[in-house]
């Protein structure tokens, strides 16, 4: 797979010519239209066996092979040339398809009113076949134990068509926020917590959730002990109905960091109980906050290293943002917020501005700016196939368990190409046909949230 970032005077004629591929292929693969006039600086997945490399000053075969996880005697080979001596700049090497491992990948789906809507069941179908996990959010656990529900609608059967195992997302969501006091109350109040552990399973067995996934933020630091017992609780009940347990974490870089985010979520204590975690590696760049990356490479790794050293890297699955933000400058504490959108809408916005988009290489994302029709100036981060290499190749680099993604409904054709060219994705759902029980069974960042 061949990711080819736009230069000045390029068209997709000469992309077809210089890779040996139809327009169509390329336009198809990408999901853009062949009259659309292309962004410099715009990435594109070309999609072709193995990849070409361009010889820059410098360069040697063993530190492209380096740069390519391969040896300089493979390049050596599959190019016809020695394995010694001088490249020349600008010649086109050969590199071979990379090795695939195995991984797992997550996307949550948060529906809206009373229905799933025609867009997030195309996205899902979309994803599903991309996906180890599907995550409808979310299940609201109200004070007395019981579970508001999220529409479901046919996510089951989707999930299900496409092996993807259906993961129920538990929150402490209370008006649309995350809501410590009604922490206290669920992990503080036996009572509450029985009627809520019942609720899951039950509901887990209608719904044919395999994965019971908590996503408690916000809470009280001193409830951090409570949460751990807690889990521990649910997670005897869950395994004994042949259930997996899984939590989401905030970003921490360490054990002693503090705050309303981070002092609840003890990294030892969940990596010991759970089956996985989902580490929320986003939301730096935010909408409330000031322009900068949603994701920058070099704060998530930050994050995930330390993760590693409190927990198995196979229970580890990296959070990844399918989105990024306009910002309107100057940017004003309290003020406007950043407006989400679509690598694609962020695309399709820069060639309406006549913006070129660069690339800040520290962080390992793509960005613009342009000025609207009011005269104001506007920064716009998102994510593009260069970002999201980026982040593979450390998943890849630290071995986790693989990825999660908030959230479906954002188009990015380009990340499931890559997903498929970098991985292969686990399946643990065999195909079946759904069952309802009508009955249950005995019991046996500066992180900041998502937009």
């Amino acid at each position: 797979m061949q990711i080819h970032v736009i230069q000045p005077g390029q068209s997709l004629y000469q992309l077809s010519q210089l890779y040996g591929v139809s327009v169509e292929t390329i336009t198809e693969a990408n999901e853009i239209s062949p009259k659309d006039a292309l962004v410099v600086g715009q990435t594109l997945v070309i999609p072709i066996v193995g990849s070409y490399y361009w010889v820059k000053p410098g360069d040697t075969l063993t530190s492209i092979a380096r740069q390519f996880g391969t040896t300089a005697q493979t390049l050596a080979d599959v190019n016809g040339i020695p394995p010694e001596g001088t490249l020349a700049t600008g010649t086109r090497l050969y590199i071979p398809p990379r090795p695939r491992r195995d991984a797992e990948f997550n996307a949550y789906v948060e529906p809206r009113g009373g229905s799933v809507s025609a867009e997030l069941r195309r996205a899902s179908r979309e994803a599903a076949p991309h996906l180890t996990y599907l995550a409808p959010f979310s299940f609201r656990i109200n004070r007395d134990g019981t579970l508001t529900p999220p529409p479901l609608d046919d996510l089951a059967s989707i999930a299900a068509e496409q092996q993807a195992v259906l993961m129920m997302v538990v929150t402490n969501l209370e008006n649309d926020q995350f809501s410590a006091e009604l922490g206290q109350v669920i992990l503080n109040v036996e009572q509450v917590q029985n009627r809520l552990l019942d609720t899951i399973i039950r509901t887990a067995h209608e719904h044919n959730f395999r994965d019971i996934h908590f996503d408690l933020e916000h809470l009280r630091p001193e409830d951090r002990g409570a949460y751990n017992r807690f889990l521990r609780k649910a997670a005897d009940r869950i395994h004994n109905e042949g259930l997996l347990i899984s939590t989401a974490l905030a970003p921490k870089t360490s054990a002693e960091q503090t705050g309303a985010w981070y002092t609840a979520h003890d990294y030892k204590a969940h990596g010991e109980i759970a089956d996985f975690v989902v580490i929320m590696t986003y939301e730096w760049g935010y909408s409330g906050g000031p322009p900068m990356p949603v994701s920058p490479i070099g704060p998530v790794r930050k994050v995930l290293e330390y993760a590693i050293t409190e927990m198995p890297a196979n229970k580890i699955m990296m959070g990844q943002n399918l989105y990024g933000y306009d910002w309107t400058l100057p940017y004003k504490p309290g003020g406007a917020y950043a407006k989400a959108l679509s690598p694609q809408q962020a695309i399709a916005l820069a060639r309406k501005r006549n913006a070129s988009i660069a690339y800040d290489e520290e962080a390992q994302a793509p960005h613009f700016a342009y000025w609207d029709d009011n005269g104001k100036e506007h920064r716009v981060w998102f994510e593009d196939a260069r970002s999201i290499q980026a982040k593979f190749d450390l998943v890849k680099e630290l071995g986790l368990r693989g990825v999660s993604y908030w959230k479906l409904g954002l188009s990015f054709p380009q990340n499931w190409l890559l997903i498929e060219d970098n991985f292969n994705v686990t399946k643990k759902q065999e195909r079946r046909r759904i069952v309802r029980r009508t009955q249950p069974p005995s019991p046996k960042a500066p992180f900041q949230g998502r937009y």
